[in-house]
């Protein structure tokens, strides 16, 4: 079976390779909003979606020839896949314009004809030449380099995104008795079946103080109504982007090492299904649950595990984890309530932890659902 996998390393583009990096940033933003323009327009004339293709810009402003053509082909597919997904499910939201200053800085590029090449110290794109590039990590050999994304990261950064695509040969673990359950926890990520909690920094917490330090001292340095701000103000703006990029890479990193012991030490993880967004909205926990970083965290398991042959086994959302005594399976309503952290049994008479025993029963669950 044949799947992707995507190295992130980080580059560094001399002037030169700046500007004409900049310039295909604008491109794609450009094409994109262009395209979305006339998507609208047609459909308003004659009820159909019509997919422009950038060739039909081109011959109206010629600087789009300067640009990788690649890049702006992939805008193209993007267009289609945002009105797909909108077709799909509404809740997404219909395709909107990108803004000059607000939209991410990207775009991707496929490898065609060996015109994307990889050394140690420096990678080959198309029309940028080679750049220098920090590969701390090598790709396998018999691995097929499919594309490349190029982002700039409100930082300043610049990074790539390599995507290469492989032949999985993964055996499949199946011992149940290697099984973990996992109970989110906000203080701490989760705690597990064994009553060992992950004990998570919490990195943005840490940082809050530094961060609205800095972020009240940019703000006194905006002026209201001026298109261009000073360069004081933008220098100000970069220090902010930079803190909370830090933030951001030491809580990828702490995520990624904890996975990567999980998925190497247990064949099953068992966890529940979440809706995080609610819960950050609705129970107004947004500062805890974004510190976490659960939704991330649970994306690196599945991967991992995918990869690695093992197996992250979900509890439906309607399973009463914290409810149901591991003991007895009796039910108790009264856990709803969120202040509850302990309980006794009505049934049984044991005392629970509220977090160990919705762990013990999702691994119970786990463990059920893997025999099936």
């Amino acid at each position: 079976m044949k799947r992707n996998i995507a190295y992130r390393y980080r580059i560094y583009p001399n002037e030169a390779q700046e500007i004409l990096l900049q310039k295909t940033f604008g491109c794609a933003r450009f094409i994109w909003n262009q395209m979305l323009d006339d998507i609208q327009r047609s459909y308003e004339e004659e009820h159909k979606t019509k997919y422009p293709t950038p060739a039909k810009y081109k011959k109206e402003y010629e600087w789009l020839k300067e640009v990788d053509s690649l890049a702006l082909a992939n805008v193209q597919l993007q267009v289609k896949q945002a009105f797909q997904r909108f077709f799909e499910d509404e809740k997404i939201g219909y395709p909107k314009f990108k803004s000059k200053h607000h939209s991410k800085k990207s775009y991707t590029t496929n490898m065609v004809n060996g015109n994307i090449r990889l050394s140690a110290n420096t990678i080959r794109l198309p029309k940028l030449g080679s750049i220098k590039i920090k590969r701390h990590r090598e790709a396998p050999k018999e691995w097929k380099l499919k594309s490349v994304t190029v982002r700039q990261e409100a930082s300043g950064k610049y990074y790539v995104s390599v995507l290469y695509e492989y032949e999985s040969q993964v055996i499949e673990h199946n011992d149940t008795n290697k099984t973990i359950g996992l109970d989110y926890a906000m203080n701490g990520l989760y705690v597990d079946d064994r009553r060992s909690s992950a004990e998570m920094p919490h990195y943005f917490r840490k940082a809050e103080k530094r961060l609205n330090k800095a972020r009240r001292k940019l703000s006194r340095m905006y002026v209201m109504g001026v298109e261009k701000q000073s360069k004081r103000y933008y220098k100000q703006k970069k220090r902010v982007a930079l803190l909370h990029e830090k933030v951001r890479q030491q809580r990828l990193d702490w995520l990624h090492k904890k996975s990567r012991y999980l998925v190497n030490q247990y064949d099953y993880i068992g966890i529940e299904e979440l809706d995080m967004k609610g819960m950050s909205q609705s129970l107004h926990f947004g500062k805890s649950v974004s510190d976490n970083g659960w939704g991330m965290f649970v994306r690196m398991l599945e991967y991992k595990a995918e990869i690695s042959g093992k197996h992250v086994i979900k509890a439906d959302k309607l399973f009463p984890s914290s409810q149901k005594c591991h003991v007895c399976g009796a039910l108790n309503p009264k856990t709803k309530d969120l202040s509850i952290r302990k309980w006794v049994c009505p049934v049984c008479g044991n005392e629970h932890d509220r977090d160990h025993n919705a762990a013990i029963n999702l691994k119970k669950e786990a463990q059920r659902l893997a025999l099936m």
